[in-house]
């Protein structure tokens, strides 16, 4: 049974609703007013984020299998997510600058407006544009690249296993790789939302049109054929 009422608090718009609240916590976790100690910051403020993305896959897939899509849940979803992100690149500029440059914050923020916005544009126009594959591999990327950023102020590397250590993991080189890997990704998946959305503006307008000039002819036709002035 689906739900439609705006206001309905279940499980899945619980999760969305956990994500909201973990913004302003994640927010201090990556400000210098957090207490810390040793690496704790670091290590806090990306298991955070790991568990409030965790939540952005499962709370759609809840709401798909328990048949609880909402009003609510549509609204809330995304503004999450986009609150989540925006709040992890703006606090990266100030927590790890020697990585996440401004304009690498402006890219990928300014990717999730201008997606809204055609968005937006597209409801209005009655038709919409699906995720793409390129959109889903930004979503892994973004996460990756936050979390690697986070980590990568603490730590250059990771030595694995004793003395020398089985295996060396570059903190680091991850971090950066999946930065700006995510900036390039950022940039194609608004390419790609702006090429589909562009494909469709052009049939919806084009049918809007239409039915606005037959409700037009409509409505000339009634005009022409009601009852004359003076009677019989």
């Amino acid at each position: 049974m689906w739900m439609s009422g705006c206001c309905a608090l279940n499980l899945p718009n619980s999760m969305t609703m956990s994500r909201i609240a973990c913004v302003p916590l994640l927010i201090w976790l990556l400000s210098s007013s957090f207490p810390a100690k040793g690496h704790d910051q670091e290590i806090v403020a990306s298991l955070l984020f790991i568990a409030a993305s965790i939540t952005d896959g499962l709370d759609g897939y809840l709401a798909r299998r328990r048949g609880q899509i909402t009003t609510m849940g549509m609204l809330l979803d995304p503004l999450a997510d986009k609150l989540l992100v925006t709040a992890g690149y703006i606090c990266l500029v100030s927590f790890n600058p020697n990585l996440v440059m401004p304009w690498i914050a402006v890219v990928v923020i300014g990717r999730e407006f201008l997606v809204s916005g055609l968005r937006s544009i597209a409801a209005n126009e009655g038709f919409t544009i699906d995720a793409s594959q390129i959109g889903k591999l930004k979503t892994v990327i973004q996460i990756v690249s936050v979390v690697a950023a986070i980590l990568d102020r603490g730590w250059n590397q990771w030595v694995i296993g004793p003395g020398a250590g089985w295996f060396i993991v570059p903190v680091h080189v991850i971090a950066v790789a999946a930065i700006y890997w995510m900036t390039v990704v950022s940039i194609l998946s608004a390419a790609d939302y702006f090429i589909a959305f562009w494909g469709k503006i052009d049939h919806a307008s084009a049918t809007s049109r239409r039915k606005r000039s037959r409700l037009l002819n409509r409505k000339k036709a009634v005009v022409t054929v009601g009852p004359t002035a003076g009677g019989v």
